[in-house]
């Protein structure tokens, strides 16, 4: 894993409506699990640039958070240097070992970072560890088998397989990144997260993101016809979570499986 990096090899350099859909109603959802607000005390692991930490801490919660990467650490600082009210505070430290008492928090959230871990298991035991027994773990993650990444693997298949079409080399969309570790899905997600948390929550975010020609169709469609599309298709995957793009499951910590930490 590289600590050292920033998110320059990550942000894409532009942007489309499907995208800013899809990422802005994950992090609604996602920060909306943990229930801020004033008296709330939040711990963000894995908070990259501090975005989702800043939200919470302006909602009026005592927001944490933890990032191992020190020049990601850095520039949360700086971004979010202290100016009018409490803004969030930044610790360096790792998923796995988190420097934090057992029954700290209010809230632990992980969001879009998990499938970097290389000690996914360990990790989440960790976020249930410092949670208090009536709060909330909440993991937002990428699903590696919606039905765009169904559909265009298969799609891509067919034109190779059987059209002996050349296809331009490089990750597509349903490839895991070389930074990932592992590639969740519901199934995995559901079934590692649910050692340490009694999940009463699953929730599917967004539908057909990356589908062959879509982000083209949503691009060419009238503004409220663009937002309707994909609204409903948000609501389809919010009841399918399964085909949706992205997962956010939450509950809270089995008492039993953390009471040996």
């Amino acid at each position: 894993m590289d600590l050292d990096r920033d998110m320059r090899d990550v942000i894409p350099t532009g942007t489309s409506r499907d995208s800013e859909f899809l990422f802005g109603r994950m992090t609604e959802v996602t920060l909306g699990r943990t229930r801020p607000g004033p008296g709330r005390r939040i711990l963000d692991v894995a908070a990259g640039l501090g975005q989702d930490a800043a939200q919470l801490a302006s909602d009026g919660a005592s927001c944490i958070g933890l990032e191992p990467s020190q020049r990601m650490s850095q520039l949360a600082r700086l971004a979010n240097a202290p100016g009018h009210g409490l803004g969030p505070t930044f610790v360096r430290g790792w998923g796995d070992a988190l420097p934090f008492a057992s029954d700290s928090f209010d809230a632990v959230l992980c969001k879009g970072s998990l499938d970097h871990f290389d000690r996914p298991r360990a990790a989440l035991a960790e976020m249930a560890r410092v949670a208090r027994p009536e709060g909330r773990v909440v993991v937002a993650i990428a699903n590696f088998e919606s039905v765009a990444c169904r559909v265009s693997r298969t799609w891509d298949g067919f034109r190779e397989g059987w059209l002996g079409r050349e296809l331009p080399r490089g990750r597509r969309h349903y490839d895991v990144p070389h930074d990932h570790f592992t590639r969740y899905q519901l199934g995995l997600m559901r079934e590692q997260l649910g050692e340490v948390v009694e999940v009463d929550c699953v929730e599917g975010i967004s539908l057909a993101w990356g589908l062959p020609g879509w982000s083209r169709v949503v691009e060419r469609l009238p503004g409220f016809a663009a937002d309707a599309a994909l609204q409903v298709l948000d609501a389809v995957a919010g009841r399918l979570p399964g085909f949706a793009d992205v997962l956010v499951l939450a509950g809270p910590p089995r008492r039993s499986a953390t009471a040996s930490e």
